[in-house]
Order: C-alpha cells, then sequence, then structure tokens
C-alpha cells in the first residue's frame, strides 16, 4: 500500500507509518508529563480504547515506567527462505510403503512390480526421504486432487518418467483400482497405433476433482519427424531445436508439468531408433553436435528457453525439468555383464548435499529460467538395492536391469518431492495453492 507497511504478527491489520510515528510521540510525551505532574496514570484515550490495533497483547501501557525503544514494539521481519529438500538422508520408516505393489494393478506395470517377482527381500519399500533443515509433507492422495482441482498434470520424457507416473496414479488411489477414474487417453490422442506394442501415453481423470494425470514418451523431448511418412522403415529426423509436437499441441491444456530426459542420448538408441539430428531443419553435421553429451546438452537448452518464453503468456502454469535417474550398473552396463546385486539398504554413504550439482545439464539449463528443477539425483544416487536387478516377473536368465526401479520405492519419492515443491516450498507448515 503507499504510504504505509504490512507489518506480520498484527492480525493482518495495514498500520500506517505515520500514525505509528504519531502514536509513539504520544507515549513519550505522556511519559515526561506524569514525570513533571505526578498523579494517578493517564487513561487511555476512550477513541483508541477499544481499537484492535491498541488490545494487542504485549503493547505497553500508556503510564509504563520504563517505555521500550520503537524497535521493540515492531516485529522483527524475517525472511522465509525455501526449503532446500534435495539436502537430507533416507530414514527407516514402519508406515510404508504408501500403497501395495501386488494391488495397484490398473496403474503399475507388471515388470516393475517387484512384489511379483522372485525377490524375497523388501526392506527398500520401507525408507523415506528426510531433508536436513525441513519437513518434508506427507503425501495424501485427497490433498493432492484438491489442490490440484480442476488441473492437468503432464508427464513427458522416457521410461523413468513413465514409472514416475505410474507410481503418482497409485499414491493418489492407494493402489486400488478405483473405477471412478476415467481413462481420457483418447482426448490427448493417445490411442495405441496399429501394430504397436502400447500407446505413447495415458490420460487418466478423477471426476470428483476435475483433476487429470497424463504421461506422454518421448526421451528425446525434441520432435521426431520421419523423413518419409510412406516409407515404414523411414529414417527419422530429430529436431533438437524444436520441442517435441505433443508438448508443443497441447501446453495450453497443461497446469504442470514434469519433464525428463537423458538416458536415451547413446550412440546405440539414436542408431536404434533410426534417430538423425537436425537444427534449423536441417542436418547437422558437425563436429560439436555430433558429441551426444553436446546434442543433449543442446536440446535441453532449447526446450526449457522455449518452455521459459511461453509462460510468459500462461502466468500460472508450472514447468519441471526432473533432474537425471541414476544408474547403478556394477562390472560392466547392459549388455556386459553389469549388475546392482546389493538387497542391503543404505550400504554405502546415507547423505546427498545440494551443494554440488548432481545433474549439470539439467540444473544449468533451469538457470535464470521461470521453469524450476526437480532434482531427484542425489537422493536417487543413494539407493542402488532398490533397482528391479535380476528379477523379473517372468523369471529368466538375462542382463540386469539397474535403471529402473522397484515399485513401490524410490520414484514414489520423486511425487513427495514434486508435491512438496508445488505446494509446501519452505517445508510441510507452509503451504501455498495453485490459484485458479
Amino acid at each position: 500500500m503507499k504510504g504505509g507497511s504490512t507489518l506480520p504478527g498484527f492480525r493482518g491489520q495495514r498500520v500506517s507509518l505515520t500514525l505509528l510515528a504519531l502514536i509513539t510521540t504520544f507515549l513519550v510525551c505522556g511519559n515526561q508529563i506524569e514525570k513533571l505532574f505526578p498523579g494517578p496514570p493517564l487513561e487511555t484515550p476512550s477513541g483508541l480504547q477499544n481499537s484492535s490495533f491498541m488490545s494487542i497483547e504485549g503493547f505497553p501501557s500508556i503510564a509504563a515506567e520504563k517505555l521500550q525503544p520503537l524497535s521493540a514494539l515492531l516485529p522483527a521481519f524475517t525472511e522465509t527462505k525455501a526449503c532446500d529438500y534435495t539436502e537430507g538422508k533416507w530414514v527407516e520408516d514402519s508406515h510404508r510403503p504408501l500403497y501395495s505393489g501386488k494391488m495397484c494393478k490398473r496403474w503399475l506395470s507388471e515388470m516393475w512390480a517387484c512384489r511379483l517377482t522372485q525377490r524375497t527381500d523388501f526392506s527398500y519399500e520401507k525408507y523415506r526421504w528426510q531433508p536436513d533443515n525441513c519437513d518434508m509433507p506427507e503425501f495424501e492422495g485427497q490433498e493432492f486432487l484438491k489442490r490440484m482441482q480442476s488441473k492437468t498434470l503432464a508427464f513427458i520424457g522416457d521410461s523413468l518418467g513413465r514409472q514416475q507416473f505410474q507410481s503418482l496414479m497409485c499414491l493418489i488411489t492407494g493402489g486400488t483400482d478405483s473405477p471412478d477414474v476415467q481413462d481420457v487417453s483418447s482426448e490427448y490422442g493417445l490411442v495405441r497405433a496399429r501394430h504397436a506394442i502400447r500407446p505413447d501415453g495415458w490420460a487418466y481423470r478423477f471426476p470428483k476433482t476435475n483433476t487429470t494425470v497424463l504421461y506422454y514418451w518421448s526421451a528425446s523431448l525434441c520432435e521426431i519427424e520421419p523423413l518419409n511418412h510412406s516409407n515404414p522403415s523411414t529414417n527419422f529426423a530429430m529436431h533438437l531445436d524444436r520441442p517435441a509436437w505433443f508438448l508443443h499441441q497441447n501446453l495450453n491444456r497443461f497446469d504442470v508439468v514434469v519433464l525428463n530426459t537423458g538416458h536415451h542420448w547413446n550412440r546405440g538408441k539414436l542408431n536404434a531408433n533410426r534417430w538423425q539430428m537436425y537444427v534449423n531443419g536441417q542436418p547437422k553435421n558437425d563436429t560439436h553436435l555430433r558429441d551426444i553429451k553436446s546434442a543433449l546438452n543442446f536440446t535441453v537448452h532449447s526446450v526449457v528457453k522455449w518452455l521459459d518464453g511461453e509462460l510468459n503468456e500462461h502466468q500460472k502454469f508450472r514447468a519441471f525439468m526432473r533432474s537425471l535417474s541414476p544408474r547403478h550398473f556394477f562390472n560392466g552396463d547392459w549388455d556386459s555383464g553389469g549388475s546392482c546385486d546389493n538387497t542391503a539398504p543404505l550400504s554405502g554413504v546415507n547423505k546427498a548435499s545440494g551443494n554440488r550439482a548432481h545433474d549439470p545439464v539439467s540444473e544449468n539449463a533451469v538457470k535464470g529460467t521461470r521453469v524450476e528443477l526437480l532434482d531427484i539425483t542425489g537422493s536417487s544416487q543413494l539407493r542402488d538395492e532398490a533397482h528391479l536387478s535380476k528379477y523379473r516377473f517372468r523369471a529368466k536368465d538375462g542382463a540386469q536391469d539397474c535403471l529402473h526401479w522397484c515399485l513401490p520405492g524410490v520414484p514414489d519419492t520423486w511425487n513427495e518431492l514434486l508435491f512438496a515443491q508445488l505446494f509446501f516450498p519452505q517445508g510441510k507448515n507452509l503451504s501455498v495453492s495453485m490459484a485458479s
């Protein structure tokens, strides 16, 4: 307010600094008059007797023997800092997991439900993330839906993004079938194409709150375009400077979007998918972008920059770049005998610090933009025992999966972190809401 200041602690009233100065002068003068002319204490003027300002508990009486300095009358201005959820440790919690891996059949893929495999040790389910300097809010499905009323949350990314999507569906429903939840995939064109194993994504709506949660598969986050639409064996242009078509076309339908990429950026994946790098609509064959890491960095920065520009027209929109989910292959890789046989939780270090870059590509891309970082790398790095490993829904020998996670498991914490950053940026006692 022009000419005034809002003072926290005064029940939200706006106190004019001019009025405050006048009252202080009155107090000083009253004290001096009392010393010069001893007698009964001065009475509070009737006009101020019932005022809410004068009734504030602890405000000194006019006839006080010793006046407090003005600074003592003013509540201290404290700067509320955002909670750094990235610094912390894993702690045992007997109330975990938050849903059943056996019961969450509608939302959870069998291949990621480790309770359905030959694995016998499930201690990895019994941990939650505890930040150092604040408390994580407890995830509650109904509370999430209430805060996301008439809003849409979209996950766009690779199979790790799909794991986070499935985790959130299990968390919201408590792992139950929830027949009232509507499949609205067709509204977004997410239908299985002919000869395809699965559709490019899924979308579900909770009718009571009109909340939609969806996932779209885009391993690179950039636009992929067939070079010859009539040839099933055609190569594809991988437009590094254009966001994924689905994101570009549907952005105005989203309220929150969570992006991720990283694990498909290797020469083997690019060749297998027949992807060829393009920039400005032309093949990009220069030495710099032929380096996969440089191409990844270029793409993530391009997508984040584009999203930041779109925020000018979508001011209530929240965009997150989720950091890289860590791999834990030991003594090899996917195709060279790599394994993650450890089943003991936290057998190594149990501490993640926010002082170092866990995913420099994502962290540098969001700097100076309004796109937010959902940093899950440091905390997840400590959990090598929670991967699928050698366990399969259908028993078979072969390469271990030290990339994807068992569910329930670590991706549940990613969603708890998302919930916290969306609605509790200063910790669980200070919440915000998404305005309509």
